[in-house]
């Protein structure tokens, strides 16, 4: 696929890439924060982003985090994959078999079903970034809905949504990480390891989730900083151990 490795899960037909180790800084930085303020400065936004600048510290401070290699899924999980699992699965959001699966009630029993994990803030961002420290994957620009994919039925059209670590859709969909959700980073490890606790955990992107775009900047939720505290339905995108070499 793409010309990068690619390893596929019998029976659900889950594709994974692997995601080479390294370090990265983590959280909003100084410059994306000017980025966004650029945006804002040149007219390209439909609302102040003040409510963004406010909450801005729920991903900072940036740190610099260490990533061990691993396996991540090519995709979020769509309604198929999910039915391998859970053969009664039942999506209201979704068209077709191979739309994201935004999982709701179901999302406890499909965790444990699973013979994968989640993956950690760190290991979605860094695998996000894909070695950029621009706002997305794609730069500073402000990104615009054709960066969003839902569906991977297409297999052209999502090559053409994967990054330099071969995953398609970072930030599309709202996808559940193991971390308890607490806001900043004071304090979080510098290992990629999930930070623990009771309570609901930590989001990424779901920009796609709120399409057509309704003009409320819906494109904040793209950027490779963007956080939040898991509420209602949630995509996977699960993480697997690299296979033996």
């Amino acid at each position: 696929m793409a010309g990068r490795p690619a390893w596929r899960h019998s029976g659900s037909g889950v594709v994974f890439r692997e995601v080479p180790g390294g370090t990265f800084r983590m959280g909003l930085s100084d410059a994306e924060l000017a980025a966004v303020r650029a945006i804002e400065r040149d007219g390209g936004v439909e609302d102040t982003l003040e409510p963004f600048f406010a909450t801005a510290d729920e991903a900072r401070p940036v740190r610099e985090v260490r990533v061990a290699p691993f396996l991540i899924a090519r995709h979020p999980l769509t309604v198929a994959q999910v039915r391998h699992w859970l053969p009664d699965y039942e999506d209201e959001y979704a068209e077709e078999d191979s739309t994201v699966a935004r999982i709701e009630g179901d999302l406890d029993d499909l965790l444990a079903a699973l013979p994968f994990r989640l993956p950690s803030e760190a290991e979605w961002e860094y695998a996000a970034r894909a070695g950029t420290t621009t706002l997305t994957f794609r730069g500073d620009a402000k990104p615009d809905e054709d960066q969003l994919l839902d569906d991977f039925g297409d297999e052209a059209r999502t090559a053409a949504a994967e990054n330099a670590f071969g995953l398609a859709a970072m930030g599309s969909a709202n996808e559940i990480c193991a971390d308890a959700w607490i806001p900043g980073f004071a304090g979080a490890p510098a290992d990629a390891r999930p930070r623990p606790g009771d309570g609901p955990r930590t989001v990424r992107g779901g920009a796609g989730d709120l399409h057509p775009w309704q003009g409320c900047d819906e494109w904040l939720l793209l950027l490779s900083a963007t956080r939040y505290e898991h509420a209602d339905f949630t995509a996977v995108r699960p993480v697997a151990p690299l296979p033996s070499r």
